[in-house]
């Protein structure tokens, strides 16, 4: 039990009528959960060029290291789930770990990146199954900007129907994805003509020497990290999971090893058969993956792979319409965003306030921004823009991590290795990928992604100061050390 001298936790566990379906979700649906947040075809489809672009034959390498570094998050998410079991993930266990302040800012940059997200993932839905039927639909603004707004509420209505009906669908269209980019990447590799030889430098730290050098280096991890984002949702369901101490952060350690081999692939795949003018050209940016698919499987065939794409963006855009929605929910049951938002529906048991203001704010962005630049800048400021809060919030749980449970790192090797170390690199890598990115953005990525963490200071001094919520109260030195003995018996 938790120290019921803290007030924070005490209001945590309070029994009220507002809770999220508790124990519906198993292992299974929470490694699809995983996979399906991380979103394997829309990320190959929407980023590959950008990556080639920064760092042209060096993605698989791109994607190795920073593969290796977000593993050390999926680790440090991993053991804060075996202790607190909140839906607000990383919001909820870096007040613990680190400061409140820290701890509300990570909540508040996975709300902003799942936000400007959702935006930028509305279009391809749109634009992908136009494509399908016609290449000047797939062109036409007003079409896209249509198909768009209603796949996006379509998802809006599966979410708001409940966990469980959510989960089903995601089964049926992640296994599906998953089939088809495993087919395409096989024909690819084996059975497609090729452009260029397979080189094992492609991997080699050297790589990025002749593609930008370090600069490329770091514009590559961010877009990398871009890519690997969305497995944490497993932690957002975790008050929705069985066992959720122990199923919600396996399933993200599955999901995101399963995305990882399904990304080096792909980039493999892409380096051998698509010319580097395909790559780097604009038009292609949102769609490379329906140019591989007709180099591979020339006519009607080569079209499934768009499927993939379709689906994933589907499935993509649910998850993080639940990380949005679920994190928003506990913010509001804590008193540090409207009340309101920390209310369920009655029978559906979804935070259907938090939805229905989600599903407001998302739509009227994306139909402004379908009038504003070229849909290529679009996609690499708002991508580049979601990576510096990907790399704040990231690394935040994975500095909590090991300042929370630093009592317990040297009690084993796997303690050391998982809890400890390989956290703290990925902790380090994300803030220096932060650092080092900002200078090369551009103005319009910079206010995005700079200015959005910055505007949550606004809500934060008016909830802490004003409203005085218990959140903001810094844990006592009792409740840390409840905190370490409840860690020891899940371990």
């Amino acid at each position: 039990m938790s120290n019921p001298n803290s007030s924070y936790e005490t209001e945590l566990h309070e029994q009220h009528e507002h809770r999220l379906r508790g124990g519906v979700l198993g292992l299974f649906d929470s490694v699809i959960m995983g996979l399906a947040g991380s979103a394997p075809a829309y990320s190959i489809a929407a980023t590959t060029a950008l990556l080639f672009g920064a760092v042209a034959y060096g993605g698989p390498a791109a994607l190795l290291y920073c593969g290796f570094f977000m593993f050390g998050i999926v680790f440090a998410f991993k053991y804060l789930s075996k202790n607190e079991s909140s839906a607000g993930a990383a919001y909820s266990w870096v007040r613990r770990g680190l400061h409140p302040i820290i701890g509300y800012l990570s909540g508040w940059s996975l709300v902003v990146s799942s936000l400007i997200f959702s935006v930028i993932a509305t279009l391809p839905a749109g634009s992908n199954v136009l494509g399908l039927f016609s290449d000047s639909w797939a062109n036409n603004k007003t079409l896209v900007t249509l198909f768009g707004a209603l796949f996006f509420l379509a998802m809006v209505v599966t979410v708001a129907a409940g966990v469980t009906v959510t989960v089903r669908v995601q089964i049926i269209m992640t296994c599906t994805e998953v089939a088809l980019l495993v087919l395409f990447a096989l024909l690819a590799i084996f059975n497609a003509p090729h452009h260029t030889h397979f080189s094992w430098h492609w991997f080699a730290p050297s790589i990025f020497k002749g593609s930008g050098g370090f600069n490329g280096f770091v514009a590559g991890a961010l877009l990398a990290a871009f890519y690997f984002w969305g497995w944490d949702v497993t932690a957002n369901l975790n008050e929705e999971t069985k066992s959720a101490k122990s199923t919600s952060g396996l399933g993200g350690v599955l999901g995101t090893v399963i995305v990882f081999a399904l990304y080096e692939l792909f980039t493999i795949a892409s380096n051998l058969v698509l010319t580097p003018a395909q790559l780097t050209d604009s038009n292609n940016a949102a769609d490379i993956l329906s140019v591989l698919g007709q180099a591979v499987w020339r006519g009607t065939g080569g079209k499934l792979i768009v499927v993939a794409v379709v689906l994933s963006t589907i499935a993509t855009l649910e998850t993080q319409l639940i990380q949005l929605t679920r994190t928003l929910f506990v913010m509001g049951r804590d008193h540090t965003m409207p009340k309101i938002f920390g209310t369920v529906h009655s029978s559906r048991k979804t935070p259907m306030a938090s939805i229905i203001f989600v599903t407001v704010v998302v739509l009227g962005l994306f139909i402004g921004s379908q009038y504003i630049g070229s849909i290529s800048n679009i996609l690499t400021d708002g991508y580049n823009a979601i990576g510096l809060q990907i790399c704040f919030y990231y690394a935040a749980a994975g500095l909590a991590v090991v300042v929370l449970y630093r009592k317990h790192l040297f009690k084993s090797v796997g303690n050391a290795l998982l809890i400890g170390l390989w956290p703290l690199l990925g902790a380090a890598f994300m803030i220096f990928v932060f650092i080092k990115v900002i200078p090369g953005l551009n103005t319009t990525t910079k206010w995005i992604g700079l200015g959005s963490i910055a505007l949550g200071f606004v809500p934060l001094l008016y909830f802490w100061i004003v409203k005085k919520a218990s959140y903001f109260n810094l844990p006592t030195k009792e409740d840390r050390e409840v905190v370490l003995e409840e860690f020891e018996q899940n371990l």
